[in-house]
């Protein structure tokens, strides 16, 4: 018998330790037993709350996200920052190239990324104007290329391409 009150007795101290690390966990006041339950109950209800908000928030930025960031760097070269909503089918990064080669500029170096929103680096300068000066280094001067009007084109790119998604989405809704 004295075996089976030692056991109950091991249990209580147990319980009474685990309540003591609950206790410290949610940084509860409470000395009574359902006063710390009734904390760490509430406790876990606030940190679902907030992880409800943060997914919300989370996809709002997915969903809204829209930088463009042309800068002249160097001499004749320009550096190119686009974030945005990853769009079905990618469009967004072969409508930017085709913007480059529209205003006739070189990329240098190029990074893309598509996890979850669509980014791109990309170093860019003038095409040559000759095409037997490739053993040249330095590209021509950027007097002729407007970053502004650049970031307007890419801006636009970008704005298109979520605009079709969006409606092919819509599209695709009211046909279900």
């Amino acid at each position: 018998m004295a075996s089976g009150l030692q056991r109950r007795r091991m249990r209580r101290v147990a319980m009474r330790k685990k309540l003591q690390v609950l206790k410290a966990l949610i940084k509860s006041k409470s000395v009574k037993k359902s006063s710390i339950v009734m904390d760490a109950f509430l406790y876990i209800c606030n940190l679902r709350l907030q992880v409800e908000a943060i997914k919300r928030e989370y996809q709002y930025l997915i969903n809204h996200i829209q930088q463009v960031k042309v800068e002249k760097v160097g001499r004749g070269y320009l550096t190119v920052v686009v974030t945005c909503k990853k769009v079905a089918g990618e469009q967004v990064l072969v409508s930017i190239l085709e913007e480059f080669e529209r205003m006739n500029l070189n990329v240098l170096q190029a990074r893309v990324s598509c996890n979850h929103i669509f980014g791109m680096e990309a170093i860019v300068a003038p095409a040559p104007h000759h095409i037997h000066s490739t053993t040249t280094t330095t590209p021509p001067p950027l007097d002729d290329v407007d970053a502004a009007a650049l970031h307007q084109a890419i801006l636009n790119v970008v704005q298109t391409q979520t605009n079709n998604n969006n409606n092919n989405i819509n599209s695709a809704a009211k046909s279900t």
